[in-house]
């Protein structure tokens, strides 16, 4: 437990040095302001760190963060290293996030169930039921038989 616990430490230290690193350090136009850490994971060992990115632009953009990330991969792992002051320096992986994708997908998925919910409203509108419009037995109707006589 403890292990993880300092796991969880490394990679949140590492998040912010490789942020603010990119944010002020590193002078590559490709690592503008579009590139954004969103999360990082650290093996138990505390021997590699996952740095999960995204990039907000169109396809050339993602290309060219990523050859950026990885061209800043060495300057990036200094700073980490010098930051965290640990006696092996995580060696880093970047990896383009897919929640941005995944969110567009879904809000694609919930437009379409908007779009159906308002047609079966639209189909609803005017209609009438098929039976009655309580389609349930009362205790008041229990009460009489069929021939409208009380039962007892």
């Amino acid at each position: 437990m403890a292990d993880n616990a300092r796991a969880k430490r490394l990679a949140d230290l590492i998040r912010e040095v490789v942020a603010q690193k990119l944010q002020r350090g590193i002078k590559d136009p490709r690592l503008g302001s579009h590139v954004t850490i969103t999360d990082t994971r650290v093996t138990g060992d505390l021997r590699e760190a996952t740095v999960f990115y995204t990039v907000y632009g169109d396809e050339e953009e993602r290309q060219a963060a990523a050859a950026g990330l990885e061209s800043a991969k060495g300057i990036l792992r200094s700073e980490v290293g010098r930051a965290a002051g640990v006696k092996f320096t995580p060696t880093l992986t970047f990896v383009a996030d897919a929640l941005p994708d995944t969110a567009r997908t879904i809000e694609d998925l919930l437009d379409k169930a908007r779009q159906s919910d308002e047609k079966v409203r639209e189909a609803a509108t005017g209609a009438s039921y098929a039976g009655g419009a309580d389609p349930y037995r009362k205790p008041a109707d229990d009460e009489t038989d069929t021939d409208g006589d009380a039962s007892e």
